[in-house]
């Protein structure tokens, strides 16, 4: 199997890092934010974020068309700080906060696919990121 190196994406976020991790991490956010594009939704989120909890969000075309389930097992949580959990396939995923003057920025780094273009799959992660920055920051 082809190794690919990881994908790294990032947001600055208008907000008090334990507002951030609150609307991160509370099933009642996720499926606000957690979609990457606007004909998509979240109609669905459970989430136990502590280590080897699981979590299971649910993604939809509005349409009905597709839809998947997105979940993993956390193999690292530090309230405020960090963030890591493996997806079904292997694939894992770091999440970081950093806090500076009121503004939280969140850095994800997460193992490619093999199936989609890098391009692509860091534009959908990014899409993701950037719907949860606007969404923190307006509500």
């Amino acid at each position: 199997m082809e190794t690919r190196t990881p994908i790294t994406i990032e947001a600055a976020i208008n907000a008090p890092v334990e507002k951030v991790w609150q609307y991160w991490s509370e099933p009642a956010h996720i499926t606000k934010w957690t979609f990457a594009a606007s004909d998509w939704h979240a109609p669905y989120a459970e989430n136990d974020l502590k280590t080897d909890g699981k979590f299971k969000t649910r993604m939809e075309a509005k349409d009905g068309s597709m839809g998947f389930d997105f979940e993993g097992i956390y193999s690292n949580v530090e309230e405020y700080k960090l963030i890591e959990y493996g997806l079904g396939d292997g694939r894992q995923v770091k999440i970081t906060f950093e806090e500076t003057d009121g503004i939280t920025k969140v850095i994800e780094t997460f193992d490619p696919e093999n199936q989609n273009p890098i391009e692509m799959q860091r534009d959908g992660w990014q899409s993701i990121l950037d719907n949860f920055k606007k969404y923190t920051e307006e509500n």
